[in-house]
């Protein structure tokens, strides 16, 4: 699987941020307030020309009000936005009410040309470190996050380990992290007894073809041509991957053609495999309010074939679907 995900470039951050504050209360979807929150720090930071790129980017969310939505108990909708640079803001699962030395984890993911760790350490980290010293009335809500957090430790993945970045609040300025190391020692083809046919999905998901429909109002239900067979996860994986690819317009054509001859083959008949693999069990409802994504739950299928397995982890690690820049589109399979 190695030569697979080569052209993949990534760099994975885990942020240990530890509350120095006797209550902080999260919002109800913290990958959302960060995006708005940092981009905002950092197109503040930045000069005048490399900031237009993120203040553009934070445009959908001035139509909603800015920084003014920060602390505010919910959000009546999500905008389509990013940050100018591929990443990923996720966000792992826990309570909303955090005290003194108490810790918050979340995970951001520096994509394809943006896996730089220079850019790590020159603009996001220091718009992170400000984001939990900040004072300024307008940042510090009752009981927020913003100005009520020290950064305990950050670790950057090669392959299933964490090596450290800062500890203890201190920066080792010897550690480079690079953007293939994250795949070193993922095998991705490890054999197991066991047998695999529950996926539970981590954070929302939404594959509708486009931004319109997912603005549009939630059902209750979700519509059998929504509910994801492990077809169309494979699908969206080759999508996802083809945004990561060196250069600018790449498609789904140009994954298939940075692959080995073995490689296709392989890929094709995992989908062929998958195509054939029925749903027993949806236990899918809508996300929640103020959420991005559209639908969260659990899927239990006739049985996840092994050979389709490594596509599905890298599917998880990549997050597949709409709005992954605040996590969503990432499972868990047992």
């Amino acid at each position: 699987m190695w030569s697979f995900i080569e052209p993949i470039k990534l760099i994975r951050y885990l942020l240990v941020l530890r509350v120095n504050s006797s209550l902080v209360r999260l919002p109800r979807c913290l990958s959302t307030e960060l995006s708005l929150v940092l981009g905002t720090m950092i197109a503040d930071r930045l000069p005048t020309r490399e900031a237009r790129s993120w203040r553009k980017a934070l445009a959908p969310w001035d139509e909603l009000g800015g920084i003014s939505l920060i602390g505010k108990k919910r959000l009546d909708t999500v905008p389509q936005a990013s940050w100018p640079i591929e990443t990923v803001l996720f966000v792992y699962p826990g309570k909303r009410t955090y005290g003194r030395e108490e810790l918050i984890l979340w995970e951001l993911k520096l994509m394809g040309e943006s896996a730089d760790h220079g850019l790590f350490l020159e603009v996001i980290l220091p718009a992170l470190e400000e984001a939990g010293t900040v004072s300024d009335p307008q940042w510090q809500r009752q009981n927020n996050l913003w100005g009520r957090f020290d950064i305990q430790a950050v670790y950057a993945a090669r392959g299933p380990r964490w090596e450290p970045v800062v500890s203890d609040g201190r920066l080792d300025l010897n550690y480079h992290a690079t953007p293939v190391q994250w795949a070193e020692g993922l095998t991705f083809d490890q054999r197991s007894e066991h047998v695999f046919d529950h996926l539970t999905w981590i954070t929302p998901f939404d594959f509708t073809s486009d931004a319109s429909a997912s603005r549009r109002r939630r059902k209750k239900k979700i519509p059998a041509d929504q509910v994801p067979t492990l077809q169309s996860i494979l699908d969206s994986l080759v999508s996802r991957m083809s945004l990561l690819l060196p250069g600018k317009y790449n498609t789904p054509d140009d994954v298939w053609a940075t692959l080995s001859t073995e490689e296709q083959t392989a890929l094709r008949a995992a989908m062929e495999q998958a195509s054939h693999i029925p749903i027993h069990h949806k236990g899918l409802k809508p996300a929640p309010k103020s959420w991005p994504g559209r639908w969260i739950g659990t899927q239990t299928f006739a049985s996840i074939p092994h050979p389709i397995i490594p596509y599905l982890e890298l599917a998880s690690i990549l997050h597949i679907g709409r709005q992954t820049h605040f996590g969503c589109g990432t499972f868990a399979i047992s």
